[in-house]
């Protein structure tokens, strides 16, 4: 596939009110391909993971296109119930949520026949469901979610996440399951962020470029190990385990080794953003990105964009900042990075630009831009054939 050029962005953009964020579908369309021939070959389906995509009609692209894509994995209870309302099912919470409002309407989704799987890694958490489902009259099925960091000496290689981080904790949460009539222990799931987030080549990490192989390759043989004896344990307790969730997209060829796996979660290779340019085991392609418009020319060889300053979540960093994408040649300044109101830029690049010609950028992350735009224009074949809500454009705020 070739990679669309500058001219084909720049004429498509060049009557549509700036800025835009965009969906290139020819792109999209690869990358499900793609990621759905990685995962091949070993009996695994691949649950989206909803907080990457931030748009219904993207989702149901991906579900209706291959049946390796099966569920989707959400990140609040409110959007869950979102979901459900637009006739999604098969629904996994990624996190906790403790709000009794939200718990009880999913237990009610529950009792009224729906497919949704409520987080915990606490006995806080049963308690709490199991008092609100007995209330509503439904057993609600439950996930517990398995740390899978790693601590090597003076380095904790992963994320905060679950407190279940080791195997005696684990039986310990399972054994809980035993106190409670109205919640099922149905799913298990373990996120090995420090594999499927984390890019070998960032220029942002600097020397530590030089370690992280050696500690993926390290922290893989560790939880490989730690879920098959939590898999185990919870089936030897005749629990009813539907789901064992692994992965994201950076971690899909060693999650669909481990036989006991049974799904993986795949989120930001639909879209592709610019900290996944810097992985060593795949490309994807830079399907989602936005465009500002070049409103004045400082001095020579200097542009200046409206807006762009859509920072990504997460520790502080230049690689937190949107990517210039397309034309080729652009340098942001140090002093302002992008902005609120304005980016400015140096052109070391050879391709003609002036002002009101759109300027292309990739965001750090993968469904945080959905929240800046209320709608995706779709590019296809040389054309715009539509615009499609994002959850901002259809009224949602999740988090």
């Amino acid at each position: 596939m070739l990679k669309p050029t500058y001219q084909y962005y720049n004429q498509l953009f060049k009557d549509i009110e700036l800025p835009l964020a965009y969906c290139d579908v020819d792109l999209l369309d690869k990358n499900i391909t793609d990621i759905a021939q990685r995962a091949s070959g070993k009996n695994k389906t691949i649950r989206i993971a909803s907080k990457s995509i931030r748009c219904t009609y993207v989702l149901k692209r991906i579900l209706a296109s291959n049946p390796i894509y099966k569920g989707i994995m959400c990140f609040t209870g409110n959007e869950a119930l979102f979901l459900l309302e637009q006739d999604f099912d098969d629904l996994l919470l990624g996190y906790p949520i403790v709000n009794k409002n939200e718990i009880r309407k999913i237990c009610t989704a529950t009792k009224n026949g729906k497919k949704i799987i409520l987080m915990v890694d606490s006995n806080e958490h049963l308690q709490l469901i199991n008092d609100i489902a007995k209330e509503v009259g439904v057993v609600q099925p439950l996930c517990i979610d398995i740390d899978m960091s790693t601590d090597f000496p003076g380095i904790h290689f992963g994320v905060m996440r679950s407190p279940i981080t080791t195997v005696e904790k684990s039986k310990a949460l399972v054994d809980c399951f035993d106190k409670y009539e109205n919640i099922s222990l149905n799913a298990v799931m373990g996120y090995e962020a420090q594999i499927a987030g984390l890019g070998e080549n960032n220029p942002a990490n600097g020397i530590k470029n030089l370690v992280i192989p050696f500690l993926k390759k390290k922290s893989i043989i560790d939880y490989t190990k730690r879920r098959q004896e939590i898999v185990a344990y919870i089936k030897s307790k005749n629990h009813t385990l539907d789901i064992v969730n692994a992965g994201g997209t950076g971690s899909i060829e060693s999650s669909k080794q481990e036989d006991w796996v049974t799904e993986i979660t795949v989120g930001s290779g639909f879209y592709s953003p610019a900290l996944f340019d810097y992985y060593n085991a795949f490309k994807h392609q830079p399907a989602v990105g936005f465009a500002v418009q070049i409103v004045r020319k400082p001095k020579a060889n200097v542009y200046t964009c409206l807006g762009g300053g859509y920072i990504a979540s997460g520790t502080i960093g230049i690689d937190k900042q949107p990517k210039p994408y397309l034309p080729e040649g652009i340098e942001l300044t140090e002093n302002e990075g992008t902005g609120e109101v304005q980016t400015p830029f140096e052109y070391k690049g050879d391709q003609p630009i002036n002002i009101g010609d759109a300027i292309l950028f990739r965001h750090s992350k993968a469904g945080e831009i959905c929240e800046r735009f209320n709608q995706l224009h779709l590019v296809a074949d040389g054309k715009i054939i539509d615009t499609v809500p994002t959850y901002r454009g259809e009224g949602k705020c999740f988090l």
